[in-house]
């Protein structure tokens, strides 16, 4: 709450509690018409109660109360809370940055900032300290039961349980008869897409005509009655705007609203737990400052597929001893002074990793694909690309200058029409044929959590010869029971790819990319591919991230490569048994998780072995309250998502699921999705819906299977 200058202390503190107080019972009244039960309405008020707290206090973006959960306040409230995360009184918060612990002190040799809330007990708890590779659980989550383990692998329709196959073929009928939605069923069994009510789209519209409506009519009066704010907007002495106020428009009247949910600052390593820098903001969020507090929550957010995201372990030591023997930075591009030993052993490592004869590593992801393919494809070259493909890909595909063609995601019969005509009228105007045809696909797609029908376009590659680039960059180490990507897990043989694309930064716990595929094609990209020629080569003590993390998984295969790991690497490495270890959890998590989701009701996309998990929200209000929500009242990160990056009335939150997860973890995520879902009506799916405590307690197994 923005009072005017000049009150009293004690005029502004009666009017920040009436603000507070009577918010509040505003907002309990209100939603009475719309609550199905009369807690609800008193759930929704304490809800808003709680932000009009932040506000009239000059933080809207500050802690949830730090009193216990079910603690009376002074006011007679009872503040939102959940038993699962620790909390602790105001007392024992500093304000300087060191948060303290009201049960627990730190050590005397730390070094980093104690939270001051935490979701574990004991941030720093190692199981046996005494083990120099035993990883912290706040970073790697502890967990020896075997039974969460399972193995990513395609499974075709056949060999389904009965009634998932049976629910799989109903869907695929009903896609075939109707032919309307581009997604059809994946590849591999997965569910098929449960579109929202006609009545959800309607009122998703409807929030962005007022937020248009009332946006518009405060820039018109706004530019006339406060002119200092509107500056930049406006041309001013002689230069023309520095920003156009349509262009702006969506930027300022929606993702400034929730900009307090976007780049959220951490300290620490993104793993398991993930530690965020408190922040306030007393400008409606166009700027923010730090209350020098921090919080532990857990991490369902970051791209940390397999858990490399550490400080301690044999992968982190060696990155610390690559420091004191190569130093930190290349010197130069890799055509230049910039290729060391550590980068011909990885990618040597990378070949034999995914089967193909030769690869090049790249320093960076997005670099990957987009001086990439400007070095494959030119004018006369027609590249066909998926609709949801990666903006890296469009980018690189806009500066080949090759002809680019769009199909519907995922959908082969749309695909198959698409080849027929562009091979059949050939080029525009000239109707020669092309010089080269480029279909380009990603293994995972991030934003939906589906995966390529790899099977179904390698038949359509060996039907009308064109060359094939699979983008892996979210399913490589990821996906299959080797960790090798949709290769791998459909078991195609990587010989038929002609270029494969991925990335170090989702499964490695590194930075950069790779280009893999015949020795001959990887040699012709080297010498023309930009990334090659003026970009520095990746840090070295990054490459050893990737050498070690990718060792792991490859086990004895690895030192078959590269012989001189056997002394390096420590035995639960170099015999593969951390990696495989590591490969279950992940395949057992992501399947857990989706199929968690969908039986409380939610309206969840992707493909059920997807480490991505979206659930759909819609709203652009509600994307705000479940990110709130989720942290401040289970101390839990997520990731929400809105247009540009996704369908204008496709608003998500984007589960990340790791192999750092243990199965409480996730049945922490299960109850607060289940909890904030029901406080902002989010579960809009149909179906026999099951309760928390059927999915916590059912035979894992049996659930993963159904």
């Amino acid at each position: 709450m923005i009072l005017p200058k000049g009150l009293s202390a004690q005029t502004r503190a009666k009017l920040r509690d009436f603000w507070r107080i009577g918010a509040g019972r505003w907002a309990v009244e209100s939603a009475r018409p719309f609550a199905s039960r009369p807690d609800e309405a008193i759930r929704i008020g304490e809800m808003a109660t709680m932000t009009m707290n932040g506000y009239a206090n000059g933080h809207s973006n500050g802690h949830a109360s730090h009193n216990k959960p079910g603690e009376k306040v002074d006011d007679g409230h009872i503040p939102l809370g959940n038993p699962s995360v620790a909390t602790y009184d105001r007392s024992s918060v500093s304000t300087s940055g060191q948060g303290t612990l009201a049960t627990l002190e730190p050590p005397a040799d730390a070094v980093h900032i104690t939270p001051s809330i935490a979701f574990d007990d004991d941030p720093d708890w190692v199981p046996d300290p005494s083990d120099p590779h035993c990883l912290k659980h706040a970073q790697f989550g502890h967990c020896d039961n075997e039974a969460y383990r399972y193995e990513s692998r395609y499974q075709p329709l056949e060999d389904l349980s009965d009634a998932l196959s049976a629910n799989l073929k109903k869907g695929a009928s009903h896609a075939a008869g109707t032919r309307k939605s581009a997604h059809h069923l994946q590849a591999g069994g997965s569910e098929p897409l449960e579109e929202p009510s006609y009545m959800i789209y309607f009122q998703t519209y409807f929030s962005y005509l007022i937020l248009i409506v009332i946006g518009h009519m405060r820039d018109f009066v706004g530019k006339r009655t406060h002119k200092s704010s509107y500056k930049h907007l406006m041309a001013y002495n002689g230069y023309a705007a520095l920003n156009s106020d349509f262009d702006s428009f969506y930027t300022r009247r929606l993702k400034t609203r929730l900009d307090d949910c976007f780049s959220r600052p951490v300290t620490g390593v993104p793993g398991r737990t993930i530690t965020c820098l408190d922040r306030t903001s007393d400008d409606h969020f166009n700027s923010f400052s730090f209350t020098g507090t921090t919080t532990q929550a857990l991490n369902i957010s970051s791209y940390n597929y397999l858990g490399f995201a550490q400080s301690r372990g044999a992968c982190a030591d060696a990155a610390e001893a690559c420091i004191k023997t190569y130093g930190i930075a290349s010197g130069g591009p890799r055509l230049e002074a910039g290729t060391s030993d550590l980068h011909l052993d990885a990618e040597r490592l990378v070949a034999r990793f995914l089967g193909t004869e030769s690869a090049m590593i790249v320093s960076m992801g997005f670099a990957t694909n987009s001086t990439t393919l400007p070095a494959i494809c030119s004018k006369g070259c027609l590249i066909i690309s998926d609709e949801l493909n990666h903006s890296s890909i469009r980018f690189g595909s806009r500066l080949s200058g090759a002809m680019v063609r769009q199909y519907k995601h995922n959908d082969m019969d749309d695909l198959e029409e698409l080849l027929r005509e562009c091979i059949s009228q050939g080029q525009p105007k000239t109707h020669r044929p092309w010089r080269k045809i480029l279909l380009i696909v990603e293994g995972l797609y991030s934003m939906e959590g589906t995966l390529v029908n790899l099977p179904a376009i390698v038949n359509l590659k060996r039907k009308y010869k064109f060359f094939l680039y699979v983008d892996e960059a979210h399913s490589i180490g990821a996906l299959g029971p080797r960790g090798r990507g949709v290769c791998d897990y459909f078991d195609v043989d990587p010989g038929e790819i002609d270029i494969l694309m991925g990335t170090f930064t989702k499964s490695f716990g590194a930075a950069g990319g790779y280009i893999s595929g015949s020795k001959e094609l990887v040699d012709s990209i080297r010498q023309i591919c930009h990334s090659q020629l003026y970009t520095e080569a990746i840090s070295p003590p990054v490459v050893m991230q990737i050498v070690t993390s990718m060792a792991s998984i490859m086990g004895p295969e690895a030192i078959d490569v590269l012989p001189h790991l056997a002394k390096t690497l420590p035995p639960h490495l170099a015999d593969g048994s951390e990696g495989r270890e590591r490969l279950r959890r992940i395949a057992f998590n992501a399947r857990y998780l989706s199929a968690a989701l969908r039986k409380l009701g939610f309206i969840i996309y992707g493909h059920r072995d997807s480490p991505i998990v979206p659930l759909l929200i819609f709203s652009p209000g509600k994307l705000r309250w479940f990110s709130k929500l989720m942290l401040h009242r289970w101390g839990i990160v997520v990731v929400v998502v809105a247009y540009p990056a996704t369908p204008l009335v496709s608003g998500r939150a984007r589960f990340c699921v790791s192999a750092a997860h243990t199965k409480d973890d996730l049945d922490t995520v299960i109850r607060a999705c289940d909890d904030v879902g029901t406080i902002i009506g989010l579960k809009l799916g149909g179906g026999k819906r099951w309760t928390v405590e059927q999915i916590i307690n059912a035979p894992v197994q049996e659930l993963l299977a159904d």
